[in-house]
C-alpha cells in the first residue's frame, strides 16, 4: 500500500473545503465523504487546522512521523465481493462433460434402435451409469445461483434420458416391433433434443436463462 506524506501545513487543503467569514479562533468540525464520524477543525488567521490523529481516525488511517514529516497511511476497506452472475468455470465444464454423457447414451439407444439391440440387455447400463456420475458431479461443481439452476436443467434432461431408455428396453423385452425411426417421432425424444439445444445455448453464452424447453 502507498504511502501518502504530509506535511502538517497542508493537511487541511487535501481533506478540508473551508467555509466562508474567517473568525479567529473560530472552531468548526470537518466531514470526510464516505466515511462515519467528524474531526474538530480550529481556524485561525484564516487557516484552518484538523488534529492529525482525529484526522487517521476519521479515515481509518494510520500515522508514522519520519523526522519533520508525517506520514499519513489510510487503509485500503476490504474489496466487496462481486455479485455472482452466470457459470462458474468449475460448474461449466462439468456440466459440459455431463451433456456429452447423455448424449453418448441417446446415440448408443439410438443405434440400438436402428440396427438392432446388443443381445446382452446390460449394455446401456454402462451409458446410464456414466451420465449419472457426470450430472453428480455438475451438481457438486456449482457455487452460482446460475449453477444450481443449471444443475437442475441437466437433472431434468438426465431423467428424460432414464424414461426414454426404459421405454425403449421394454418395448424390445415385449417382443414389440421398433420402427428404426421410432425416436424421430417420439415427444420425449424431441423433449429431450429441445433441452440439449437449450443447454448448449446456455453454455455458449455462460449465462443461465430457462426458456422452458427442458421441463
Amino acid at each position: 500500500m502507498r504511502a501518502t506524506r504530509l506535511c502538517t501545513s497542508f493537511i487541511w487543503a487535501l481533506y478540508f473545503v473551508a467555509s466562508s467569514s474567517a473568525q479567529s479562533q473560530q472552531r468548526t468540525t470537518l466531514t470526510v465523504e464516505g466515511h462515519s464520524g467528524q474531526a474538530p477543525v480550529i481556524q485561525t488567521d484564516g487557516k484552518f487546522w484538523v488534529d492529525v490523529e482525529a484526522l487517521a481516525n476519521l479515515t481509518n488511517s494510520s500515522l508514522s512521523f519520519s523526522g519533520s514529516q508525517i506520514i499519513l497511511m489510510p487503509h485500503s476497506a476490504p474489496a466487496s465481493q462481486p455479485e455472482s452472475h452466470g457459470f462458474s468455470k468449475a460448474f461449466l465444464n462439468a456440466g459440459i462433460e455431463a451433456m456429452s454423457e447423455i448424449r453418448e447414451w441417446r446415440s448408443a439407444l439410438q443405434s440400438a434402435i436402428q440396427y438392432g439391440f446388443p443381445p446382452n440387455g446390460d449394455w446401456v447400463t454402462r451409458y446410464r451409469d456414466a451420465a449419472m456420475k457426470s450430472v453428480r458431479l455438475a451438481s457438486v461443481a456449482a457455487s452460482t445461483d446460475s449453477d444450481r439452476n443449471g444443475s437442475q436443467l441437466l437433472s431434468k434432461e438426465l431423467d428424460h434420458m432414464q424414461q426414454l431408455s426404459d421405454k425403449m428396453l421394454l418395448t424390445r423385452k415385449n417382443m414389440t416391433y421398433i420402427a428404426p425411426d421410432a425416436l424421430a417421432n417420439d415427444p420425449l425424444d424431441q423433449k429431450i433434443i429441445a433441452c440439449a439445444h437449450a443447454l448448449a445455448a446456455m453454455a455458449a453464452s455462460g449465462q443461465f436463462h430457462d426458456d422452458g424447453s427442458c421441463h
